[in-house]
């Protein structure tokens, strides 16, 4: 991702870091119950994810499983962010939604645009911020911290009817108001 910015971004900058106040998980219209259990085999809460996962390794998406997903919702979406990407607002890693709620785990590299078996299972797969379908692998510049990316999951009461390879807006846009609980597991990288 660094070699599609321009050279300026590439400095250490905090200033322009939106935060985890800026995700979607903590925007204001997006409050529910915070009871799913969202956790990856590789990596806890708050600590590093593994090179595999990222632009430096497999570039594949890591497992997920979540837990105490209300009986009565109808589906899932999944969206992962960069809290301290170099942009006003986070950029966008990956956009799923429609996963189905019986479902307890988007498998290892599930989410990968080239392979995208969350798609094969009946979920939709939207574009990341560098428009590409699935997953796109943690990639931030040299000497600039560790980039928290938060992997936000939510339980909603109905289906989203978004196309293929919609944007983070829409999405966002099509929760609001259908969020019956929601899950963050937030993983860190960096490089040195």
């Amino acid at each position: 991702m660094r070699r599609f910015m321009p050279a300026f971004m590439d400095q250490t900058s905090t200033s322009l870091r939106p935060g985890l106040d800026r995700i979607v998980y903590t925007s204001g219209h997006m409050a529910a119950p915070e009871t799913i259990r969202l956790t990856s085999e590789a990596f806890r809460d708050n600590e590093p994810i593994p090179a595999r996962f990222t632009d430096d390794g497999a570039k594949i998406s890591p497992p997920l499983a979540f837990e105490n997903v209300p009986r009565d919702a109808k589906s899932l979406a999944l969206i992962v962010e960069d809290a301290d990407s170099v942009t006003t607002s986070p950029l966008c890693h990956a956009l799923v939604w429609d996963i189905d709620p019986r479902d307890s785990a988007l498998q290892e590299a599930a989410i990968d645009g080239d392979v995208v078996e969350a798609a094969r299972k009946g979920a939709v797969i939207g574009q990341n911020s560098l428009l590409s379908l699935g997953w796109l692998p943690p990639d931030p510049p040299v000497g600039q911290g560790p980039h928290r990316y938060a992997l936000q999951i939510f339980a909603l009461d109905y289906r989203p009817d978004l196309e293929e390879g919609s944007f983070r807006l829409p999405i966002v846009n099509a929760l609001q108001g259908h969020i019956l609980a929601k899950g963050l597991l937030v993983g860190t990288y960096e490089r040195v």
